[in-house]
């Protein structure tokens, strides 16, 4: 039977999932393992990528056949509808550079070695994963509500999505040699900040079903 690590920032955004595996997640962060049904275990690491680079770096080291970070988006791309699942298959720490006075100096071009830009790594091929649309995404400390800040990083990077944790993810995950991808479902599009217009239930219940399905079907 494969085994499953499900990365998630908060508990809310798995909370259908704990539900349905019967997986008692009794602090807000930590590592949970399933009692009973699929091998699986969850991580719940708090919002950020400090968070998530500081989790990732205490349990990726145990050997998981898939490892899966969830969580809810917002989406610059509006051909991507509220509620939809996505794939993230690259991921950028968009806000690593430098300010030259009006300008914005992407990390690619300081010359410094490394990079910002992280991609997920799957070997396994099912119909479940096909099927969803693959998307670019990148990681932020601050969430754009601001429509010039939006703008200038469309201009750059042109993501469809953006999250607090993705290409931190990635980046826990670089040495393994397992699935690692990074599942997520769009909450808001990113705009000036109105959460009268976010849907973050069905987003969350998107997300969970399908989770459930993927697994389900993995273990065949």
């Amino acid at each position: 039977m494969p085994k499953f690590l499900i990365v998630a920032a908060t508990k809310f955004e798995v909370a259908p999932l704990l539900e349905h595996f019967k997986i008692n997640a009794y602090a807000e962060e930590g590592f949970f393992i399933a009692d009973e049904g699929p091998d699986l275990s969850i991580l719940i690491t708090g919002v950020g990528m400090v968070n998530t680079a500081y989790h990732m770096g205490r349990y990726s080291h145990n050997l998981f056949d898939h490892v899966i970070n969830v969580g809810v988006c917002g989406a610059f791309n509006r051909d991507i509808k509220i509620g939809e699942v996505v794939n993230v298959i690259e991921d950028v720490i968009s806000e690593m550079g430098a300010e030259d006075n009006n300008l914005f100096i992407k990390y690619a071009d300081m010359n410094l070695g490394g990079t910002n830009v992280f991609h997920c790594h799957l070997k396994t091929d099912t119909t479940k994963l096909n099927n969803i649309k693959k998307v670019k995404g990148i990681t932020v400390n601050k969430v754009h509500g601001n429509e010039e800040s939006i703008k200038i990083v469309e201009a750059l990077y042109k993501p469809d999505v953006e999250s607090m944790e993705g290409a931190a993810f990635f980046r826990g995950c670089g040495r393994l040699s397992e699935n690692y991808y990074q599942l997520r479902s769009v909450s808001n599009y990113v705009e000036k900040r109105d959460k009268s217009k976010w849907n973050m239930p069905l987003a969350i219940n998107n997300l969970n079903a399908l989770v459930v399905l993927l697994i389900t079907d993995l273990i065949k």
